[in-house]
């Protein structure tokens, strides 16, 4: 079963991409609904890197919901209209309920918007299987529409920089 977005961001596809390998942004796509709590003591990485394993704890006003293996990786799509970046996130529920899921394949790629390269396209494909998707989809169809309007309003923050402190 797959879950679809496919917006156009007010940031350039740079900016994007760097949220997109940004614990703390993504994390920030989920507020306040959930919160992405790292299970190592280190914490959460400055970003998130190809090959890396991640384990995060997911919880909704202070209930834990389960743990979540992220495992990322990258690649390059060239089109007429210029490269597209991909991440995926093949990382597993771990516990909880979406630990019943027998398949966790989440991609999202970024490229410039068609005519107008201080935006992005952003495309989001989630897909999910096992004998539970199909009573677990509407949840999961639900958080991604929440997560495309955050998206939306958070990706206006993305391209500026902090100011440097002295």
């Amino acid at each position: 079963m797959r879950i679809l977005l496919k917006l156009v961001l007010d940031c350039d596809a740079d900016a994007a991409w760097r949220a997109l390998h940004s614990p703390r942004a993504v994390a920030e796509l989920y507020g306040p609904l959930l919160e992405m709590v790292p299970m190592d003591a280190a914490g959460l990485p400055t970003r998130l890197e190809p090959g890396a394993d991640i384990p995060v704890e997911l919880r909704s006003a202070g209930l834990t919901l389960g743990q979540q293996l992220i495992h990322v990786s990258d690649r390059r799509v060239a089109s007429s209209e210029g490269d597209v970046r991909v991440m995926r996130d093949s990382g597993i529920p771990l516990t909880g309920p979406l630990s019943v899921l027998d398949v966790w394949d989440h991609q999202m790629a970024v490229s410039p918007a068609p005519g107008d390269p201080t935006r992005t396209l952003w495309r989001e494909r989630l897909v999910i299987g096992g004998a539970a998707a199909p009573t677990l989809w509407p949840m999961l169809w639900g958080v991604w529409q929440w997560r495309g309007a955050r998206l939306r309003t958070l990706a206006r923050t993305w391209a500026f920089d902090p100011a440097p402190t002295p």
